[in-house]
């Protein structure tokens, strides 16, 4: 019997879960497997515009999985994959497998086979590969792709597989696979000759270019460039650079914000014909692509990391404004998108992008956006530039947004194919009643009155400094005649908070949910109702421990893993929090700010875009959300918004104002934040539970020590 002291073999391997590894850069992803592998059959690939150019990458030796060991991902879009082959006892023991992988318009893959062998080894190494071309859209909801006719060429060290599919006009979509050693090459194999010597290396370079309409896509990286040397990682460091520096005595406040200074990087994208013109897509996997409604939030979030990044996300929304009435994608003159997507339903064929417009939220929310540029201090010639499309957004709100002259916005979706919900609650179950029925459109939001009065208090600003006292007293008008029929017709006083919506026949849809904070964030709630919003805001009923659901547990349609009825999104408490504070529930936002902080540290800082409702007293940790984004666009920069609560910035630097009140909330008492840009210069800020000193403050600007008024 062999003693139990005996080593006989290796032990068993405890194998810990890990997640798919998502490498982003620009409107680029690939998903795969810790070991590397994009495994066919599953939610894998390398995407580019919508579509999936690899659906298969499948690393053997000797006919062997890769076991995978670690990953390091040292930027958003490159990592490398350590692991070795899944017999390590067998003939391939001693043999280490490093994968380098770099995303960027294509792929560059370098894979280096190393021998700790003691005799010399001849491997055989083989790669499964495969191209579908499937939409994201198709991949993501786990359906088959359209049928195309394939076709595949080998040359010499090159695989191409070419897809064409006949639409108004026949496209020819492809990927180009290229190695940099002789092999044996089929249509979805390579097989390699891989000899190592003890202490040998042996090495492939596996380059994927992909190919639209023929033409070869340039890509970022290329064998034997150095990475540093490569548009990607230079804009990188310049993001990182750009990022103020912040410093506290709470590790997890410090932790969010750097994997937030990633984040936004990594999602950060440019149109070809717009390089200077940054923004940011919504989220990856699924959404690396513009959207309205989330560019802006960001954004406007993000204000506190980089103004710049806002001017690229309007320039981009006020090149594609509405022009024509189109019931199909719901276009209207002035509105602003809600969603570009490069494939007309996904697939190859057609046009090579569409937009669609079916967004209630995104319209005012640009004006407001561009309002707060302003108060930032940004150049008047961006104000002169926008300030158009601006005026052309506000007759959107004012004519096609207010469908029936009763002056609050509302939205009923033009076509079938458009979305049922379009606030940013959206899917098809999110408006209901408190007894869980759903709400009849033309719907008009609690959040969206409030986004059109700051839309309106925004525009009267801009006509102060142009010195226009007409055009500011009439939206000044529009403003308070607004805030008066909203807090007449959506407030219900039998339960002491606002109605979710105004349903198709003017009854207050009654349920209890958290859009109301905004309503906080906007300005739009009149003061002696803000403590009883707050109270319900926090209380058990909408608030799970974790965070506030965006339903309260009580409703009829409550489910705490749902996409909108119960399941927590770090944003919304942001811009909640940020509410709570203007109208002095300090305590109240407080709450939520720690909250979001324990949330991201059970994530290595990385806030989720939501995760599930389930109450802190019923499970100690915050439950995923099964497809939640990571990262997702406003909830990365959620931290900022956070920090920009908790400090109580509020520039107005055209009035040369600058309202700044730090109120740490209680597990934080020192708060340092250095590189804060504003009017071009750079602020440092240093608090403390009782003081704070602010450095840096533009010359002339009055530095105000209490918290901005709430108008």
């Amino acid at each position: 019997m062999t003693s139990p002291w005996e080593w006989n073999g290796e032990s068993h391997r405890l194998r810990v879960p890990v997640g798919p590894v998502t490498l982003v850069e620009g409107s680029s992803f690939a998903i795969s497997e810790p070991n590397g592998d994009i495994r066919p059959g599953a939610a894998h690939g390398l995407f580019m515009l919508d579509a999936r150019f690899l659906s298969a990458l499948v690393l053997r030796i000797d006919g062997h999985p890769i076991e995978a060991l670690c990953v390091d991902t040292p930027t958003p879009f490159t990592a490398t994959f350590f692991g070795r082959p899944s017999d390590p006892t067998g003939a391939t023991a001693g043999i280490c497998v490093f994968r380098r992988r770099s995303v960027g318009h294509g792929m560059l893959e370098e894979i280096e086979v190393r021998s700790y062998a003691r005799r010399a080894l001849d491997l055989e190494v083989t790669l499964e590969l495969e191209a579908d071309f499937a939409s994201v859209f198709a991949v993501k909801e786990g359906r088959q792709s359209h049928a195309r006719a394939f076709s595949v060429e080998i040359g010499d060290r090159t695989l191409t597989v070419e897809a064409r599919r006949r639409g108004r006009t026949e496209r020819r979509d492809g990927v180009s696979i290229r190695f940099s050693e002789d092999g044996r090459l089929g249509a979805h194999r390579a097989v390699f000759h891989g000899p190592v010597e003890p202490r040998g290396v042996w090495r492939l370079a596996v380059e994927v270019t992909a190919r639209v309409d023929g033409t070869a896509v340039p890509t970022h990286f290329t064998s034997g460039a150095r990475v540093e040397e490569t548009v990607p990682h230079r804009r990188l460091v310049d993001w990182r650079e750009a990022m103020p520096r912040v410093r506290s005595d709470r590790h997890e406040l410090d932790d969010a914000l750097a994997r937030t200074a990633e984040d936004l990087g990594a999602l950060r994208i440019v149109e070809p014909e717009h390089p200077e013109d940054a923004i940011v897509a919504a989220g990856a996997p699924w959404f690396m692509t513009v959207f309205g409604r989330d560019s802006l939030w960001t954004a406007y979030m993000a204000l506190l990391a980089d103004p710049r990044l806002a001017i690229g996300v309007l320039r981009t929304l006020a090149r594609r404004q509405g022009e024509r009435t189109d019931p199909v994608t719901e276009e209207e003159p002035g509105r602003i998108l809600h969603e570009v997507r490069h494939r007309v339903d996904g697939a190859l064929g057609g046009d090579r992008s569409t937009v669609y417009y079916g967004s209630i939220d995104a319209t005012p929310l640009f004006v407001i956006l561009l309002g707060e540029l302003r108060r930032w201090g940004l150049g008047e010639t961006i104000v002169r530039e926008l300030l158009p499309a601006a005026d052309r957004a506000l007759a959107w709100m004012v004519g096609y947004g207010d469908r029936d002259g009763d002056g609050f916005v509302e939205y009923e979706r033009a076509s079938s194919n458009g979305l049922v919900n379009q606030g940013w609650k959206d899917s098809w179950d999110a408006i209901t009643f408190a007894d869980g029925s759903l709400a009849e459109g033309p719907i008009a939001l609690c959040e969206v009155q409030g986004y059109v009065y700051a839309a309106y208090i925004a525009r009267a600003h801009f006509a102060d400094e142009a010195g226009d006292t007409e055009t500011a007293a009439r939206y000044r008008e529009r403003a308070a005649d607004l805030r008066v029929a909203f807090n007449r017709d959506f407030w219900l006083a039998d339960r002491g908070y606002y109605a979710l919506a105004l349903d198709g026949d003017k009854r207050p849809v009654d349920a209890l949910a958290s859009n109301m904070g905004h309503c906080l964030w906007s300005g739009i709630v009149d003061e002696h109702r803000a403590p009883a919003v707050a109270a319900h805001l926090v209380g058990e009923d909408l608030f799970s421990g974790w965070g506030i659901r965006t339903l309260a547990a009580s409703m009829g349609a409550f489910n705490p893993v749902s996409y909108h009825n119960g399941s927590v999104w770090p944003h919304d408490n942001a811009i909640i929090a940020a509410g709570l504070m203007r109208y002095g529930e300090v305590a109240a936002a407080h709450r939520i700010v720690e909250a979001m902080l324990e949330v991201s540290a059970h994530s290595a800082g990385r806030l989720p875009e939501l995760f599930s409702g389930i109450g802190r007293d019923e499970i100690g940790v915050p439950a995923p959300f099964p497809s939640s984004c990571s990262p997702q666009a406003w909830a990365a920069a959620t931290p900022l918004l956070l920090l920009r609560t908790i400090l109580r910035w509020d520039p107005c630097l055209p009035h040369d104002r600058l309202w700044c009140a730090p109120a740490l909330p209680p597990s934080i008492s020192e708060l340092q934040v250095v590189g804060l840009e504003l009017d071009a210069g750079r602020v440092r800020i240093d608090a403390a539970r009782h003081q704070a000193s602010v450095s840096g403050v533009p010359p002339g600007v009055e530095l105000i020590a209490s918290p901005r008024p709430i108008r």
